[in-house]
């Protein structure tokens, strides 16, 4: 589900008169009755009665800026069918306005307890032999961790949390409220306990209660091989603890491939330069190309044109979403010398008669003007 102040486009700052304005105005747009067959008005409908629901109540939207979704006790509204089952349709209409309390068409709100632990991100560098041929890395990142002196509880030695009295371990109350529609019967995080069900009487010393302690840690991290910048690895349960003992989240590492100086990739294909002179390219040649698997011998037959490819099948990247490799594509590069000595110059002239070629000579006074600042 979307972000609750994107659903009704107000700032994260926005006050109470703001959202509820907002809110009156897309309910208006949006309601049922006022759009007649129209499932994307529905389903955005209950969307933005759900993101109101939460964010006009102080607790509940200090838990939603904190921990998202997760910390009022999950996703969205379900998109299906209007007249679906227990947990979808007109249960998930109700459960929009009445927090899963009391709809009569079966919907809830789940059980109370502890969030789930943030996602986190964090970017590897990587060598480029090793996101072609696959290999383990470390990864360092702040994160969430259980407390071991209180086991996750976050009570103190020798106590454990207790029930909360003023919600009776549901983790939830119910309100009553009047609402442009009428009235309304809400549930909202218990002020008491957070919406965890629970109380810690002593907390403990180490966490201060929150069942978990921020510091670092490290992973080792398997990258298959094939991957490239921009690839992205999920490590579920690897992310933050979550409070009071609360679901753990996963780790999404987003790998940065380092240039190499001889090959770069091309799709599933490795490319190489392999630079010869012009006498190489048109008498030919032999080399010994170091590659990332070793050295290969390449011919280079005469009369090679620049630009020319020779391929060397199933010697590239591991294909990450089928079997077999790419190829090798080694491409010349016939380089043409900048700087000649009179003698190559003079050969290169004595060539170009041989062949028939024109070649441009200065003559004249320009020609004497150049020579005397040689």
């Amino acid at each position: 589900m979307a972000d609750f102040y994107d659903l009704l486009g107000v700032s994260r700052s926005a006050s109470p008169d703001e959202l509820k304005k907002a809110y009156r105005k897309l309910a208006r747009e949006l309601h049922p009755d006022a759009n007649p067959g129209d499932p994307a008005a529905e389903e955005r409908f209950k969307q933005v009665a759900r993101a109101y629901e939460t964010l006009s109540d102080p607790e509940q939207r200090a838990r939603y800026d904190r921990y998202g979704e997760q910390g009022i006790g999950g996703g969205g509204a379900n998109a299906g069918d209007f007249f679906g089952g227990a947990g979808g349709g007109l249960g998930d209409l109700f459960d929009a306005f009445f927090g899963g309390g009391g709809s009569p068409f079966g919907g809830s709100r789940g059980p109370a307890g502890p969030p789930r632990g943030q996602d986190l991100e964090v970017v590897a560098d990587i060598a480029f032999e090793q996101a072609v041929f696959g290999a383990t890395v470390p990864v360092a990142v702040r994160t969430a961790l259980r407390c071991d002196d209180c086991g996750g509880s976050g009570a103190g030695a020798g106590t454990k949390p207790v029930t909360c009295s003023e919600c009776n371990g549901q983790g939830q109350v119910q309100r009553v409220r009047q609402s442009m529609l009428g009235q309304m019967v809400t549930s909202s995080a218990c002020p008491r306990c957070g919406g965890l069900g629970q109380v810690v009487v002593t907390p403990c010393g180490s966490c201060n209660g929150d069942g978990r302690i921020i510091t670092e840690k490290e992973y080792q991290v398997d990258v298959p091989a094939g991957v490239d910048t921009g690839s992205t690895l999920r490590l579920t349960g690897r992310g933050a603890v979550g409070p009071r003992g609360g679901g753990t989240g996963d780790l999404y590492v987003h790998l940065r491939v380092a240039a190499h100086p001889s090959f770069r990739r091309e799709g599933d294909d490795l490319i190489a330069e392999l630079p010869v002179s012009i006498a190489q390219a048109a008498l030919g040649t032999k080399f010994v190309l170091p590659t990332l698997e070793g050295d290969e011998e390449i011919t280079v037959p005469a009369g090679t044109q620049p630009g020319r490819e020779f391929v060397i099948r199933q010697r590239g990247v591991p294909r990450l979403q089928g079997r077999g490799r790419g190829d090798l594509r080694i491409r010349v590069n016939v380089q043409v010398p900048t700087k000649l000595s009179e003698f190559e110059a003079e050969l290169l002239k004595k060539f170009a008669e041989a062949r028939g070629e024109e070649l441009h000579h200065e003559s004249g006074l320009f020609a004497r003007i150049k020579s005397a600042f040689q």
